[in-house]
């Protein structure tokens, strides 16, 4: 698989175009826009854009994650190949509250998230945001050794909004 890896199970894909159109529909449920730094609606013209930019750029790479054989979510990284890399993610919530996955994929997509940035794509650290009010994300972020490191505010929508910046950084072997 190119740039992919499997995790226990869980596997980190490289897109293919036919992924499009369901990562459009992921991205723009209404519950995965709230928890975004960007809210609106995409469009499909705005997404083929962004796909056309983050498939030329060498330092960014956007992988499906498929959980137990079915496309489930969406990593992305960034700032590669610098050493300490941005990521961030969404799952496919409607699918996979469906069959009941959500928090088996929600935790498998973190780990399988973390062991790529620090296995193959050899960073020795690994950093996001998130919502202040984003308490879910922010309890799973510190279940897998996040530290909480800076609180600002970023305007989303026009509005002010409290962020939390995450750092992990890859643990040494002895």
């Amino acid at each position: 698989m190119d740039r992919a890896r499997i995790v226990g199970g869980a596997v980190l894909r490289s897109v293919q175009d036919d992924d499009l159109p369901v990562m459009l529909r992921w991205r723009n449920h209404p519950r995965v826009r709230a928890a975004s730094f960007e809210t609106h609606e995409i469009a499909e013209d705005e997404h083929a854009r962004w796909w056309a930019t983050a498939r030329g750029d060498a330092g960014k790479l956007v992988l499906i994650y498929d959980h137990e054989g079915v496309a489930a979510g969406v990593v992305t990284y960034a700032g590669l190949p610098t050493g300490t890399g941005r990521w961030g993610f969404y799952l496919d919530l409607d699918g996979l509250e469906r069959s009941g996955e959500l928090l088996r994929a929600w935790i498998g997509l973190e780990r399988a998230a973390i062991e790529h940035a620090f296995g193959p794509l050899g960073l020795a650290a690994l950093r996001g945001e998130v919502l202040a009010d984003n308490e879910p994300v922010r309890r799973l972020h510190r279940r897998f050794g996040f530290e909480e490191i800076d609180a600002y505010q970023r305007v989303v929508d026009g509005v002010p909004r409290d962020v939390v910046a995450i750092q992990l950084k890859r643990k040494e072997q002895a």
